[in-house]
């Protein structure tokens, strides 16, 4: 009668409560939104961070262009307008949650293809995508440096154009060529997998030709990236099934 007393004396006393909690924790993991097929991880949730990358850069990049003139007449002049810098400094307050839509996006995209992914194709598509996001956040970086520093001094007209030209060629030069490989191998990995309609696909591949030889034809092109995205996000929305019907 002695020794069982004893033998439950030596467990320690938060083994059960510690016990409940790891199943409650299982139980969330294999019915929640992380699960293999739950909402987060399903075509849904691809389509809703592509809508969310492409309503927030779209936003951001219409504030820039309309905020700062694309040929000022004297250096930082726009630095003056208040109402300007608050425009530019909620489109570069949008970039990083547009940056981490794109990357659960991306994620949730290869978790959907799965084996049916060609290697060569997803290794440039999720390159791309990184290289991208990367260097969007640079020129962001280097835009919202310089307004920080205009709000305590004005700074020199060199270094006005050197912030601007850095800004422009991060983004115009080398984040849009990344967005067009990023397009093509998107179309591809589309194309062979038949998880989007066919004029997205065509859309597409005339998104990535502009991007890549076109950016410096007007600044509004860069639009057409983000534009893409949401329009294949909405398309992927309406034809997936109900979370509740996706498969892992």
């Amino acid at each position: 009668m002695g020794e069982p007393r004893r033998a439950a004396s030596r467990e320690p006393v938060g083994r059960p409560y510690l016990s409940e909690v790891v199943r409650m924790t299982e139980g969330v993991t294999r019915r929640g939104w992380l699960r293999p097929g739950g909402p987060l991880r399903t075509s849904q949730g691809a389509a809703i961070a592509g809508i969310i990358f492409g309503v927030f850069l779209i936003t951001a990049l219409v504030l820039l262009r309309v905020s700062v003139p694309a040929r000022p007449e004297a250096a930082g002049a726009w630095l003056a307008n208040s109402g300007r810098r608050t425009a530019v400094a909620v489109a570069l307050n949008l970039i990083p949650f547009a940056g981490i839509a794109f990357l659960w996006f991306i994620g949730v995209l290869r978790a959907r293809i799965g084996e049916r992914e060609d290697r060569l194709f997803a290794t440039v598509f999720l390159g791309s995508g990184l290289l991208f996001v990367g260097m969007l956040f640079v020129a962001a970086a280097v835009a919202g440096a310089t307004i920080a520093v205009a709000a305590s001094v004005h700074p020199g007209a060199d270094t006005l154009a050197l912030s601007r030209n850095v800004t422009g060629s991060l983004l115009n030069v080398y984040a849009m060529r990344m967005a067009a490989v990023f397009t093509l191998t998107t179309v591809n990995i589309a194309r062979r997998t038949a998880i989007v309609s066919r004029w997205l696909v065509l859309a597409g591949l005339a998104c990535a030709l502009i991007l890549l030889v076109g950016v410096g034809i007007s600044p509004w092109v860069e639009l057409l990236f983000p534009a893409w995205i949401l329009a294949l996000s909405l398309d992927v929305l309406i034809a997936a099934p109900p979370p509740s019907e996706a498969r892992p």
